[in-house]
């Protein structure tokens, strides 16, 4: 197959970080390089972001095929354009050597989530980078940790702001959309709302953040260990932090949580973004009375977790469920970007680790050791 021009290296084969079988390591593999079909384009990726869900996919808790190449975040450079490919998904004409990011699925548009429910997140069909597409299909590259992404005809595709760099434009990785879509979405917080926010990985700090712009009043963040959250207190995400390292006992927590809202009420709206199943029933101790729970970070299966339904009666709660990210999702955080990077220096939250080292930067990503770990190809 012929190579593509990219960033004036001439490329016949890509390399990808392969997950070949549940709670192995990844092992780098080559492929050739494919020509883009009508409608798709190759990326070439500067960062592929690592997830905390990529940890839970590596050790099998979601369903998949493999063997895949990981990765559903990035940001990179347009490669080659397929023909019928001359914009992004804002109108603005797209080519080769732009900057750009992408949305990590594609919904159907046929079936009843589609178009009846309009909500594509939740489409029965919903291909996926990096998590449903096996490498073992053509035309293989259909991850972000590796040298090129192929993406397919319907992927939303968005050129970055030129003042945004593009380590802004990953550091939050998927947990920025997600945060659009859910908190931005569903639980939708107004002005001068009190809103805590359990976790302060990725997707706490893209809660903290937009909560803070959309005019939040107060922001109370409780998450760990305690360098993510002094880096969560340098970069202005909140108001108030509490530890769960520091103060280990729930009930405890809960007091402390609630003394930082006003009345010692609760806070208008809480965020789940732990992963966790246990913080449902924490969380729901800190909303107060007619206040809305949102549950965002449990996009893999931890089982089930005891709480206590009465305290959903008792105080009249809204319980809201988010799954997912959509291509419009995407294109709205985009377009936040200028203002989160302005307000937040976004660039810190940033690890890079180059593809080789692929395994390690899942493992620091496990153990909490990074905020941000991305993969950096060497072409």
């Amino acid at each position: 197959m012929p190579g593509y021009c990219v960033c004036s290296i001439t490329m016949m084969q890509s390399r990808g970080a392969v997950l070949k079988s549940f709670g192995a390591p990844l092992e780098i593999e080559s492929f050739d390089v494919p020509d883009p079909e009508p409608g798709a384009l190759l990326v070439q990726v500067a960062y592929g972001g690592i997830c905390g869900t990529d940890v839970h996919l590596q050790a099998g808790h979601l369903p998949m095929p493999t063997p895949v190449i990981l990765g559903h975040e990035a940001v990179g450079t347009v490669a080659a354009l397929g023909r019928e490919v001359t914009e992004d998904a804002l109108g603005a004409p797209l080519a080769e050597g732009d900057r750009v990011t992408w949305a990590s699925s594609i919904a159907c548009g046929r079936c009843f989530y589609c178009r009846q429910e309009r909500q594509p997140t939740l489409c029965e069909n919903r291909r996926v980078y990096g998590i449903s597409r096996s490498s073992d299909r053509w035309p293989h590259l259909f991850g972000s940790w590796g040298d090129l992404q192929y993406l397919e005809a319907g992927s939303t595709v968005v050129r970055l702001p030129g003042d945004v760099s593009m380590e802004a434009a990953i550091a939050l990785g998927c947990a920025g959309p997600t945060v659009v879509h859910g908190l931005l979405g569903i639980a939708k917080p107004g002005v001068g709302d009190t809103v805590v926010v359990q976790g302060c990985g990725p997707v706490g700090l893209a809660a903290g953040m937009f909560a803070r712009l959309s005019g939040a009043g107060r922001i109370v963040m409780v998450g760990g260990p305690p360098g993510r959250l002094e880096l969560a207190r340098s970069l202005g995400v909140a108001d108030a932090y509490v530890d769960i390292f520091d103060i280990t006992d729930p009930s405890t927590r809960v007091g402390v949580v609630t003394d930082q809202t006003p009345g010692s009420r609760g806070a208008d709206i809480v965020v789940e973004a732990t992963g966790v199943p246990s913080a449902v029933a924490e969380g729901l101790e800190m909303c107060r009375p007619n206040g809305t729970y949102l549950v965002l970070g449990q996009y893999t299966d931890h089982g089930p977790t005891p709480l206590n339904p009465h305290l959903i009666t008792r105080k009249q709660l809204r319980v809201l469920g988010s799954w997912a990210l959509s291509g419009a999702d995407v294109v709205d955080f985009v377009v936040s970007l200028p203002q989160l990077s302005e307000r937040f220096d976004l660039a810190r939250l940033v690890s890079p680790y180059p593809l080789e080292a692929v395994n390690d930067a899942l493992g620091a990503v496990q153990a909490g050791r990074v905020t941000k770990a991305v993969l950096t190809p060497a072409l």
